[in-house]
């Protein structure tokens, strides 16, 4: 497997945030198409900056979760996170995180394999673990599935109130069709507002949800756990 290179950009993100701020003098530049984790830590080492903090900052870097969204009338119906993991998941990281997708979304979900690729679904529920060249790739995503129909439908009842008035009114009939012009539109908007207004707050729990999973999920414990090293 192909080990991480950090781009000059990538190097000075890392110093600076493994400084807290201060800023490092770091003269030196890659010329073989950037600097492995092992390099930079030593340069770091050299003004003082711990490897623990380096690694940190570096798989803060790598590790954000990319975030995508569905929408449907400019209204969020799909949410999806996917992370880089720059390593090759062991049969007991993945059972892990199928333990922890069951305790957050509150649903046994069913397990499947295909070649290199493993998911676990519930329902729209999705979390896919697919092969890269730098090792797997973390994605997950979901849809609200009610949330197209709620809204369609709301819009189709609120409409046939529309086209109802306006042949009560050519015919005349106007007074005896407001019973029926009111009911569709009160039905068709509420139907529609009982489904949009809860979307913004379902996505806003479903991406807190997916970013700390794939954070936790991403960042490899004896990394994390480990004391600084010595800086000499």
């Amino acid at each position: 497997m192909t080990e991480r290179r950090y781009t000059d950009d990538e190097v000075a993100t890392i110093f600076r945030d493994a400084a807290e701020g201060q800023r490092a003098d770091i003269s030196q530049r890659s010329e073989t198409g950037g600097l492995t984790l092992a390099e930079i830590q030593s340069i770091g080492r050299e003004v003082g900056l711990s490897p623990t903090g380096v690694t940190r900052a570096a798989l803060a870097l790598d590790l954000a979760p990319r975030a995508s969204s569905e929408t449907f009338l400019a209204l969020p119906i799909g949410v999806e996170r996917s992370v880089a993991l720059y390593r090759t998941v062991t049969d007991a990281e993945w059972e892990q995180l199928v333990g922890e997708l069951r305790t957050t979304f509150r649903a046994k979900g069913k397990l499947g394999a295909t070649g290199g690729f493993r998911e676990w679904t519930n329902g729209n529920l999705q979390a896919l673990l697919e092969p890269t060249a730098t090792g797997h790739q973390l994605r997950l995503r979901t849809t609200k599935g009610s949330a197209r129909t709620g809204m369609i439908a709301g819009v189709l009842l609120t409409g046939s109130a529309a086209v109802t008035a306006a042949s009560a009114a050519l015919a005349g009939n106007v007074m005896p069709a407001l019973p029926a012009i009111a009911m569709l539109s009160l039905t068709g908007l509420g139907l529609f507002a009982a489904t949009a207004l809860r979307l913004p707050g379902w996505a806003r729990l479903r991406g807190r949800q997916m970013d700390a999973i794939a954070l936790r999920f991403a960042q490899p414990a004896h990394l994390l756990d480990s004391g600084d090293a010595s800086t000499d």
